[in-house]
This record gives structure tokens, C-alpha cells and sequence, in this order.
């Protein structure tokens, strides 16, 4: 079969009782007889050469993309933004059936123009392109250093980062402890699926997160949708959200907490109390102690794991711990309370928070968690174990704190940036 279809041309597909329609784009080297299509769903589907009849071009890819112009407009408020990488931030190149970065106004305005007619984006800054799951706190380190300088600009009125979704509130957790007395909005954003899709909740996000931007909630917060619908979005604290759905488009969620707003296309409803926007300049405090871990609990489990963590000379570990705040106790099998002590003499800082996710630890209510506390675990209350385990960086990375238990142990329990929640929320 013959066709005269080039990468980046919309095909008509013909199969013997079928005609699938949608982008041709460049098979792997290794699978020269499949075919590839995009289909408007923004799914990718594969067809063996020998089923196919005919491959019909409806239309050619234009083979130049025209030059864009922005132009700022002096009654619209400037913000800048951070792009670091993730769905939001990447296009369809139907050549090579995968994505190129959208890295400069122009490129954004190609995909995202609504974003631009609520404000003017002053600044772009690309600190790295990178998936989550290949960060580090040296790369928080580096979203906070370039926050920081935007931040403090005076023509910068808020800022938006864009962001992969699957350790995004790390990143927020991080970027709330980093940044102190925080003057402006610092918007982290996302997308669960790309622009190319009908169903993609970019647009909403981005637009969203520039009347964020340009708010008077002076805060580090997720925006993103609040349901599967296109309606709203809200505006959740940074350091009380956590990712609960793999998929879908309000895969964020504020656990123990309230979001800050919700936010709709032209306007933005108050639902809880937030610090606003003030005058003066963030400073920045990056220091972080990278020996930390998450350890989870289970049933049966060997408490000389810990013994790991003293062998490679980590400074401390937030056990996700079960109901109100369990471990398998001197009933059990295998108890943890004798290695518990024995760790903590070595130095090692051992924190609890809950698996559960939502509520709060609570030692005291059961014998076992009583027997548990006398070791001298640092319970967490209702701080959620991601956020726990970048604060516990945070406050070791501090040498002035680091030098006494009783110090780490208090700013550890000092609710800083709104990780507790005296009265919990679902």
C-alpha cells in the first residue's frame, strides 16, 4: 500500500469495515509496519500495514508555523511564571508523535490565549524541564531561588509554576517553607491531560490561576479543577493538599482542611481565611537536610528496617503510622517499641504521621499507642506525610535547631505555613 501522507497530516485510515480519522504521525524505526494514528480524542491507536486499505490525506500539516506578536496592554496586571516541566507545559509534535515544551509567551499564547486576556506574562523563567518523579529538594531549591527574584520584582504583581502532577505537593510543601513572609500569590498549576485532548483541564487551570496570580491571597497554593467538570477550580493550601486520583481532572484535593477560594472564569469566592498580599520582600530559606525518609507501617513488618537508615547515617524518618498512631507493639510478633529507643539513642529523629490521610494521630487513646509515645516518637497530629517529611528536612537542614531534640521537636509541632489544622476539615 502507497500513500502520500506525510507525518502531521489528518488521514482517513480505511480498514476492511472501518475508517478511523486523525493525525498520521512517524512510526518507531523499530516497528516500520504500524501505522500510528492521533485520534481527536487525543488517544494513540496502532494499525498493522497488511489490515489497512488506504490511507486518504483530508488535510496537509502546515509546514510553517506563523510568527505571533504579543502585546502587553498597560491596564493589565503582569505576573510572571515558572515552567519546570509536566503535561501543562508540552504540545503535541504530530511529526514525532510526541511533545515539544511550551517555553516562551509566544509558544503559550499558541495554545493557552485566554490566559492572556486576563493578564500580561512580563517574565517566562525555565529553571530545568524535568517529570516529578526525577526531582530532588535541589530542585525545589531552584524553583524558590527564581520565585524569589520574580517575586521580589516590583512589576511582577504574582506568579504561576507549572508543574507535573505526581509530586506536586511536595513541591508546594517545599516552596512554603522556603519562602518566608511570602508578599504575593505563588500559583503551582498542572494539568492531568495535554492540550491536544478535548477533555484537557489546562485551559481552565491556567486561566484560574491568573485571577490567583493576581489576587490578594498571598499564598503558596495548587490550582486546579474542583470537579470533572469545567466550572471551577479551587485554590488549595500548599502544604494541606495531596493527590488522590491518578487520572482525573480534580485529582488534587485539600485533606483536613479548607481550600482558600473557589475560583471561576470571572471571579473569586472567599471560602477561608488566607494571609494577603503586603509590601516588603520574601526572603528565602532553602537550607534542607537530604538524609530523611518515609517509612510505612505494616503488619508482620520487621522494625530492623530501621537499622538501614542508621547504617546510611540518615538524620531522621516520618513513619506512616496506622489508626490513631500505631506500630506493632510488644503484643505483636515482631514489636518495634525495643528498636524504637534503641535508634533514638543513635540520634535518629523518628516522627509519626498517618497513613489514613485524613483525621488525626492521636497516642493516647489506646495502650499501644501510649507504649509507643514513651519512646520518644514526634507525633504530627494531622500533618499530612508528604508535608511532614519536607518539613523534617527543612528544620534539620538548620544547624541551630538540628543540635537539640527538644528544639526539633518544637519546631516540628510550631504550625509555620498552616500544615495543622486545630478544627480538621473533609
Amino acid at each position: 500500500m502507497k500513500t502520500n501522507a506525510k507525518p502531521g497530516d489528518y488521514v482517513e485510515v480505511h480498514l476492511t469495515k472501518q475508517i478511523y480519522e486523525g493525525i498520521f504521525l512517524e512510526s518507531p524505526k523499530l516497528e516500520k509496519e504500524i501505522i500510528l494514528l492521533k485520534l481527536d480524542s487525543g488517544y494513540n491507536i496502532g494499525f498493522n500495514k497488511k489490515d489497512v486499505l488506504d490511507i486518504k490525506v483530508v488535510r496537509k500539516a502546515k509546514e510553517e508555523e506563523e510568527e505571533i506578536e504579543i502585546k502587553k496592554n498597560g491596564e493589565k496586571p503582569n505576573i510572571a511564571m515558572i515552567i519546570t516541566g509536566g503535561t501543562i507545559s508540552a504540545r503535541l509534535n504530530p511529526r514525532k508523535g510526541g511533545v515539544d515544551w511550551l517555553d516562551t509567551p509566544e509558544n503559550l499564547f499558541k495554545f493557552y490565549p485566554e490566559l492572556f486576556e486576563k493578564v500580561n506574562i512580563l517574565k517566562v523563567e525555565i529553571p530545568f524541564m524535568k517529570a516529578t518523579e526525577d526531582m530532588d529538594f535541589k530542585d525545589w531549591q531552584k524553583i524558590a531561588r527564581v520565585a524569589e527574584k520574580l517575586l521580589n520584582d516590583n512589576n511582577v504583581r504574582g506568579l504561576i509554576i507549572t508543574h507535573g502532577t505526581d509530586f506536586l505537593h511536595y513541591t508546594a510543601a517545599a516552596l512554603s517553607f522556603f519562602l518566608k513572609d511570602l508578599n504575593k500569590p505563588v500559583v503551582l498549576t498542572y494539568s492531568q491531560r495535554s492540550i491536544d485532548r478535548a477533555s484537557s483541564d489546562a485551559n481552565l487551570n491556567l486561566q484560574c490561576s491568573a485571577l490567583a496570580a493576581i489576587s490578594d491571597i498571598a499564598e503558596v497554593m495548587l490550582v486546579g479543577h474542583a470537579s470533572s467538570n469545567d466550572d471551577y477550580c479551587h485554590a488549595m493550601p500548599g502544604t494541606k493538599v495531596r493527590k488522590l486520583h491518578t487520572s482525573r481532572r480534580d485529582a488534587f484535593k485539600v485533606v483536613n482542611a479548607k481550600p482558600f477560594a473557589k475560583i471561576f472564569l470571572d471571579r473569586i469566592e472567599i471560602i477561608s481565611e488566607y494571609n494577603k498580599r503586603k509590601k516588603g520582600k520574601v526572603k528565602l530559606d532553602v537550607k534542607f537536610e537530604e538524609k530523611v525518609a518515609l517509612v510505612k507501617v505494616y503488619p508482620g513488618q520487621d522494625p530492623e528496617i530501621l537499622d538501614y537508615y542508621i547504617k546510611k547515617k540518615y538524620k531522621g524518618i516520618v513513619l506512616e503510622m496506622s489508626g490513631l498512631g500505631h506500630a506493632p507493639t510488644k503484643r505483636a510478633r515482631k514489636s518495634w517499641i525495643k528498636k524504637l529507643k534503641e535508634v533514638q539513642e543513635k540520634g535518629l529523629i523518628v516522627c509519626a504521621a498517618a497513613q489514613t490521610i485524613y483525621g488525626r494521630l492521636d497516642p493516647l487513646v489506646y495502650s499501644n499507642g501510649r507504649e509507643l509515645m514513651e519512646t520518644g516518637i514526634i507525633y504530627l497530629e494531622d500533618m499530612l506525610a508528604e508535608t511532614a517529611l519536607v518539613k523534617l528536612g527543612w528544620v534539620l537542614g538548620h544547624n541551630e535547631w538540628a543540635k537539640s531534640k527538644d528544639i526539633i521537636k518544637e519546631k516540628m509541632l510550631e504550625n509555620m505555613v498552616g500544615e495543622f489544622n486545630d478544627r480538621l476539615e473533609e
